[in-house]
């Protein structure tokens, strides 16, 4: 009589292991890599675009001045712990026209990021 089910194997440090399916191959690794990574590239999130979507809902609104969300890029660095990751991420939502970096004319070197619809909005 066969059993019910299948044996695992074990390894020298007595952790088991998958069975193999006929083909040799580990059962459906392969299979869930390829569905995994379409859904990844569907959603793509970053610490970066997580910290601009908090800071901008934490906006003020006012109802006598009609300004849209921005954030300084130094809220951001302070809020992001690695820049390098932040200046890589900025670039690419640039690049994706998903946000506009503008230059303050503070006298410091500072930027203002926005979104690109609350941009829109705004003009």
């Amino acid at each position: 009589m066969a059993e019910p089910w299948p044996s695992y194997s074990s390894s020298s440090r007595g952790k088991k292991k998958r069975p193999r399916s006929p083909d040799g191959d580990a059962t459906s690794s392969q299979g869930r890599t390829e569905n995994s990574t379409s859904l990844e590239d569907n959603l793509i999130f970053s610490d970066t675009l997580l910290a601009l979507q908090l800071m901008r809902t934490q906006f003020p609104k006012l109802e006598k001045v009609v300004t849209q969300p921005f954030i300084l890029q130094s809220q951001l660095y302070s809020s992001v712990k690695d820049r390098t990751q932040v200046d890589r991420d900025l670039e690419s939502l640039k690049k994706d026209r998903v946000l506009r970096v503008f230059k303050l004319n503070t006298g410091q070197d500072d930027h203002a990021i926005m979104f690109m619809d609350d941009y829109l909005k705004q003009l």
